[in-house]
């Protein structure tokens, strides 16, 4: 039996995609540039300013579906790095060390890894392969 929203969910990905990636990209523009928010910008050269350019730049390729799969797949790796080196080491529960977030990221970045881009994304524009065979799932 099919889901009473099955016949959107090649849109409702695309949603979920862009606005997870926007959200990423946030998290990143914060780390390098202290935008939005007040916090001050992180250097470049540190574990965590590297973390924010791949943030940044990933969430935005995900977002615009730019090779989205080979960006979610590194911000997949990116999460699992932070929640091991920052959060596991509080306790390994994600609930209790406050990394639910970093393990959400992780593994909707895996799942976007392995659909691709799908509906609404440039690489549907430029026909690029892995697009393609998203949109037909």
């Amino acid at each position: 039996m099919d889901a009473f929203l099955g016949k959107y969910s090649s849109y409702i990905y695309a949603i979920l995609r862009i606005v997870a990636g926007l959200m990423f990209a946030m998290h990143g523009s914060q780390k390098m540039f202290g935008i939005p928010g007040n916090k001050p910008p992180l250097p470049l050269a540190s574990l965590i300013g590297f973390g924010g350019l791949i943030e940044l730049v990933g969430g935005l390729m995900i977002a615009l579906g730019l090779l989205a799969s080979y960006a979610a797949f590194i911000a997949s790796g990116e999460m699992a790095v932070a929640y091991f080196m920052l959060h596991a080491g509080q306790g390994f529960l994600p609930i209790l060390n406050h990394g639910e977030l970093a393990v959400l990221y992780c593994f909707l970045f895996l799942y976007i890894a392995a659909r691709g881009s799908g509906v609404w994304s440039i690489d549907v524009l430029t026909s690029r392969a892995g697009a393609r065979s998203a949109v037909q799932n």
